[in-house]
């Protein structure tokens, strides 16, 4: 946001300099980001001064050219040498001297030096009026009036504005500081603060009259709660055309471009006062004014020459034979005002925040009426704006005010209520502030205060501050205009430490972060809004349990996600799509569903796998990452803390292809497996995805506290195998809970290394090659023992799998 210092000091008298108020403003909030300086022409005109043309001689080298001499109230007068053919003797004329820097039409510089032009010399120039910036005019040089003093700097005969503008970088909290009175009313309460007595000095509307009533338009509003207040009046025989200079300057400063003086008023009142306006071509409005929702799909051409598509939740200014403006956002192309417009129909109004935020997003307009709407302005001050816009119309474009103002304002938008406790106060900003001061820059903020007791202060907050409602919202308040930097530091550091659980969620992040990372993952973090259109994917999901926003940015961003997995994809989808094809992804996050009962968010943790196991290289061949190996790392998670005790299950979903679920006791710790290829289509993955979703809060619950510690045998372990010719049915899970049920004391270790099915064995065998781990951790054991051991643990698998010994 832009803010003209010579502007802002209409509301405020200060000698201040401008680094002294650019500190004041950021101590405020209002963060000056620079100040850059303006000039209504470029160079200030420096170094240009008016001369009296004393005489004026023809070139004798040149039959376009005169040799002049000027007077330029110095000792003696200097020769010049001139092309322009309107040039004569007794003029005052603007003269650049010698060392004067001049701009072209590009902003090039060039500076003026002595010098001969056809073998006399010229000890400066006589201006055009272009090519002092001062217009577009290269017809002759510029004759002043000749009532000039010779050597006047030409900056004070034009009237040349210097002014410093501050950048200021203004958080979308803070709506009510958008214009230069917002701005100043801020200033104000600093300065109040800062022990400088200043008075708020507001524009006058007391000149406002209604000269006729000869155009009345009758406005309709359909919808109070959209359009809370709304104000209109005409104005008659106007002339459109230029603005005045002081009109231009003021618009040039912030880095608006001037269009004609109807148009540069409201544009005007927009920045001055933060009330945003429109001016409408008042023959071009059929009948009244009606405020209402646009039909659905109607076609509207816009200011900018661009057919949009309306909703039906856009707020549409219309006449009785359509719509003319897309309500606080745009105007229409067919009611503006033009040269040729005599008449206007002046509007002010208050639209819904909410509503004007969803219209400009929907059609990717931004205008600096919209940017105020939607942040919210001051809704008491439609019709002073309105007044104020009409008055600055007559003194720029003539015309009378022909009828009364309308002002549709059925329920008043009421001030906020807020109570104060005054030990809040203190025990938040860690420091005591007198209650005089507290109350003396609540009333600098316009804060009234209603009541006053021993706890506290009943206070009255105006509409447009719309960022305060709470009470620490008074308090923070407070505290920016007490200022941050009177806040006194002790000299005693108290530190506190507190005790925290080893399984505190963090921390167990941490660990498997670390683990994830050391294996070749990558955390990611992705969007936690997302499209609604993706619980269709699967059938666990449900459209009822979308978290729908009620303002989304897009369609595609408009549902809180109820699954990591999508997320995932997208993420998966877009490294492939830019040759980035092995991944391995992690992510900590969180779903929301709704439910009958309220709102709910679950936590998890997701992994993510796809592409080949290593990085390419010719030492190496390449091997794809599978099932397997995915498996891998879900069980280095569960063991890494400790979930030993796990039963492992079959999953059969619609989003995985093939799939397992490890639970534990009554819950459900993960499910992993094999994406569905129709789920992968939907995001042109054409290439295996491997996916594992664990129930994080699950997985904390079931975490101990308790760590066991155990000694390290000092004897050997040994190891037997079993080549076993097995049914196809039989899965390596029952042997491993068949083997320690069997051997409880000595059995470490069960582990398939080999599986084979095909040539040389019985039709419906496979082959399955287990070692064992057998231990004593009281002495070494004996040969007899180990075969005891192999020898019931081989007579368990004939009796209950029928398995044989190969």
């Amino acid at each position: 946001m832009k803010i003209s210092y010579n502007w802002l000091k209409q509301f405020i008298k200060t000698d201040w300099d401008s680094e002294k108020t650019a500190s004041m403003l950021t101590d405020l909030g209002l963060e000056v980001e620079g100040v850059e300086k303006f000039q209504s022409v470029k160079g200030g005109l420096e170094g240009i001064v008016v001369g009296h043309v004393l005489t004026c001689l023809q070139h004798p080298n040149a039959d376009k050219l005169k040799i002049t001499t000027v007077d330029l109230g110095t000792d003696s007068p200097l020769q010049i040498v001139c092309g322009a053919s309107n040039v004569a003797a007794g003029q005052k004329v603007p003269v650049a001297t010698i060392g004067t820097i001049l701009y072209d039409k590009e902003g090039k510089s060039f500076e003026i030096k002595k010098g001969k032009i056809r073998g006399e010399e010229s000890h400066g120039m006589i201006c055009a009026e272009d090519e002092l910036g001062l217009g577009d005019s290269h017809e002759g040089i510029m004759v002043l009036d000749e009532k000039l003093v010779p050597g006047t700097p030409a900056a004070k005969v034009f009237s040349i504005e210097n002014d410093e503008v501050f950048e200021i970088g203004l958080t979308p909290n803070r709506a009510d500081a958008m214009s230069h009175w917002g701005t100043a009313r801020d200033l104000r309460a600093g300065m109040l603060q800062n022990g400088t007595n200043v008075e708020l000095i507001t524009p006058s509307v007391s000149n406002f009259n209604i000269q006729k009533r000869t155009l009345k338009i009758d406005v309709k509003v359909e919808d109070s709660k959209l359009v809370p207040r709304y104000c209109g009046v005409t104005i008659s025989n106007v002339k459109v055309g230029i603005s005045p200079a002081w009109l231009q300057n003021r618009l040039k400063a912030i880095g608006i471009t001037p269009k004609n003086n109807i148009v540069d008023v409201t544009n005007y009142v927009l920045h001055e006062l933060g009330q945003p306006l429109h001016a409408f071509d008042a023959s071009k409005i059929h009948g009244k004014i009606i405020v209402q929702n646009a039909a659905e799909g109607t076609k509207f051409t816009t200011l900018d020459d661009v057919e949009r598509t309306l909703s039906s939740e856009d707020i549409m200014i219309c006449d009785e034979k359509g719509p003319l403006c897309i309500a606080g956002v745009l105007g229409g192309k067919n009611s503006g005002v033009t040269d040729n417009t005599t008449t206007l129909f002046l509007e002010s109004a208050y639209f819904n925040s909410v509503s004007i935020r969803k219209t400009a997003k929907r059609h990717a307009i931004n205008t600096d009426a919209s940017f105020r709407f939607e942040r919210g302005i001051d809704p008491s001050i439609a019709e002073y704006a309105l007044k104020r816009a009409a008055i600055l119309i007559q003194e720029v474009s003539g015309g009378e005010i022909t009828s009364d103002i309308v002002d549709i304002h059925p329920k008043k938008v009421e001030d906020h209520q807020v109570f104060l406790n005054l030990e809040n106060v203190n025990k938040l900003i860690g420091q005591q502030i007198p209650d005089d001061v507290i109350k003396k820059i609540l009333v600098s903020l316009d804060i009234k205060v209603n009541s006053i007791s021993k706890v506290g202060l009943g206070l009255v907050i105006p509409a447009y501050r719309v960022d305060v409602t709470r009470e620490i919202d008074v308090i923070e308040e407070i505290l920016r205009v007490y200022g941050y930097n009177n806040i006194g530091f002790t000299q005693k550091l108290n530190a506190s430490t507190s005790h925290s659980s080893r399984t505190e969620d963090y921390k167990i992040q941490n660990i498997v972060a670390n683990l994830l990372v050391g294996n070749g993952f990558n955390e990611m973090m992705a969007n936690s809004l997302t499209t609604p259109a993706y619980v269709a994917l699967s059938d666990s999901l449900n459209e009822s349990n979308n978290v729908l926003m009620l303002n989304p940015l897009s369609n595609d961003l408009s549902s809180m996600r109820q699954s990591l997995l999508f997320s995932g994809l997208e993420a998966i989808s877009y490294n492939i799509n830019r040759r980035n094809y092995d991944l391995k992804l992690f992510e900590f996050g969180k779903s929301y569903h709704k439910l009958l009962s309220g709102y709910q968010e679950n936590n998890h943790l997701t992994l993510l796998m796809t592409g080949d196991r290593i990085q390419e290289s010719w030492t190496t061949p390449q091997k794809p990452s599978d099932f397997f190996l995915f498996k891998g790392y879900v069980l280095a998670i569960l063991e890494r803390l400790g979930l030993n005790k796990i039963v492992s299950l079959p999953l059969n979903t619609d989003v995985f292809a093939e799939g397992m679920v490890y639970e534990m006791g009554n819950s459900t710790l993960v499910e992993f497996g094999t994406v569905k290829k129709s789920v992968l289509k939907h995001f042109d993955i054409k290439q295996e995805v491997f996916f594992a979703d664990f129930n994080w809060s699950a997985i904390l619950k079931q975490i101990s506290n308790n760590i066991k510690f155990t000694e390290i045998s000092k004897y050997p372990e040994v190891r037997r195998d079993l080549a076993l010719l097995l049914d196809n049915k039989i899965e390596f899970s029952q042997l491993f809970e068949s083997a320690k049920k069997t051997e409880k004391a000595l059995l470490k270790e069960v582990n398939l290394f080999d599986v084979y099915e095909g040539k040389n064995l019985p039709s419906g065998k496979k082959s399955y090659a287990i070692s064992f781990i057998l231990q004593d951790n009281a002495k070494t054991l004996t040969d007899s023992q180990i075969d005891k051991v192999m020898s019931k643990l081989t007579q368990n698998f004939e009796t209950e799998f029928g398995a044989t010994l190969r």
